[in-house]
């Protein structure tokens, strides 16, 4: 039988596939506790990278928000699995860090970052209010607009 929180998702149209392998010597999650810290996610679909390039060059703020609103999907996917597959039993969203790979003019990070912040609040309400960084790198991996990761509560 689907949870709350799985019930929200299709709601939102919302799915996604178990999460894939990592890019290196880490794992996708820890828990530790009541603590949950998901590795950085970068935007992806069926196993595809999207959004490659530089906000601010290839990408403007609304298509950064897209692509850290599609590292968030990611994050849901390696949290369902940390929690055995139960997203009712997450507390809150604790924290988000956001890495925007912008151009150097760029300085609207907390806008990228948003997207990713905003469904967190869409998908857990109250509970989905967490303390966040959004900073500017001049890289990142695979060349991807925008990598997120974060830490949960849960139960």
């Amino acid at each position: 039988m689907a949870g709350k929180i799985d019930a929200k998702l299709q709601e939102l149209g919302i799915t996604f596939t178990p999460a894939g392998p990592v890019a290196g010597n880490y794992v996708g999650s820890v828990v530790t506790g009541n603590l949950v810290y998901i590795a950085g996610q970068v935007p992806q679909e069926n196993g595809v990278r999207k959004f490659i390039g530089k906000v601010g060059r290839e990408f403007g703020t609304d298509e950064g928000y897209k692509a850290a609103e599609l590292c968030a999907v990611g994050m849901l996917a390696r949290l369902r699995d940390a929690c055995g597959g139960d997203l009712d039993r997450v507390v809150r969203c604790v924290k988000i860090v956001g890495f925007v790979n912008a151009t150097e003019d760029f300085g609207d990070h907390p806008k990228v970052v948003n997207g990713a912040s905003d469904l967190m609040v869409k998908v857990f309400g109250e509970a989905g209010k967490h303390a966040r960084s959004a900073v500017g790198m001049s890289s990142l991996p695979f060349g991807v607009a925008v990598e997120v990761e974060a830490i949960f509560e849960i139960k």
